[in-house]
């Protein structure tokens, strides 16, 4: 079951997949689009593996509940601590060309429990939004806390194979 409280939202499985592995695939932007739970990520720009702090990479996007529809944010590496933890910030990149962020962040911890099995907990943390963000009328968190639960499980189905 996901937990949520007045900051984060998270969700916590078990994969029968060794941790390296996992990690990997969450490392790979190109996989994020089958892993997203909410259906809203459609193909990494960026296709580079993300190797370092700092790292930007770019997802399009479709939500039918977006101004534009289809629309393009840019990802901020903020975590990464192979094969343990990968976390970016994600933001838009405006008309001049500068990269803004509104503060919320994505984080995977990874845990092994084995030689062959991964605990993985997926959270989303808005605690770094700024009032002027959250005064836009944007709703935290944007979706139901069941979406991080289907991107775990899209993450398991990926990693195995299947």
């Amino acid at each position: 079951m996901p937990t949520v409280d007045e900051e984060n939202v998270s969700a916590t499985l078990t994969f029968a997949v060794p941790v390296a592995r996992v990690f990997a695939v969450l490392a790979d932007p190109t996989t994020h689009s089958a892993i997203d739970g909410t259906g809203w990520v459609q193909e990494a720009v960026d296709r580079a593996q993300l190797t370092e702090v700092g790292q930007i990479f770019r997802m399009d996007m479709y939500h039918a509940g977006h101004p534009d529809g289809d629309y393009r944010v840019v990802n901020k590496v903020e975590v990464l601590d192979p094969p343990r933890a990968i976390g970016w910030l994600t933001g838009y990149e405006k008309g001049d060309g500068r990269l803004e962020f509104g503060g919320w962040i994505w984080r995977y911890d990874l845990a092994p429990l084995g030689p062959s099995e991964t605990e993985v907990t997926l959270t989303y943390d808005w605690s770094a939004v700024p009032q002027f963000v959250r005064e836009r009328g944007i709703r935290f968190p944007p979706f139901g806390p069941e979406h991080l639960i289907n991107s775990l499980h899209h993450l398991a189905e990926l990693v195995s194979g299947r």
